[in-house]
């Protein structure tokens, strides 16, 4: 927690161009992992890039990873003719 930069979900709320209730009510079914600091709920910098899609997590890398498998598997035929026009 020491090194880390934190947001609050207005904040948050007015850099995604959303509700500040629509952030709350994501925070509440856990879907935005935020911490309670007295009565104000601040999300950190990691979250936020991740939300905004600058950060990659392990398990996005192997959704990622398992995702260009089944395609390679698939498709892998058509892949290569498209390849080679």
């Amino acid at each position: 927690m020491a090194n880390e930069t934190y947001i609050t979900i207005p904040k948050l709320a007015e850099l995604l161009g959303v509700s500040r209730i629509a952030i709350y009510k994501r925070v509440k079914k856990g879907q935005i992992p935020a911490t309670k600091i007295g009565r104000t709920y601040v999300i950190t910098d990691k979250t936020i890039a991740h939300i905004l899609g600058k950060r990659v997590t392990e398990r996005g890398k192997k959704h990622i990873d398992a995702a260009i498998h089944k395609v390679v598997r698939e498709y892998g035929e058509v892949l290569k003719k498209l390849g080679k026009e």
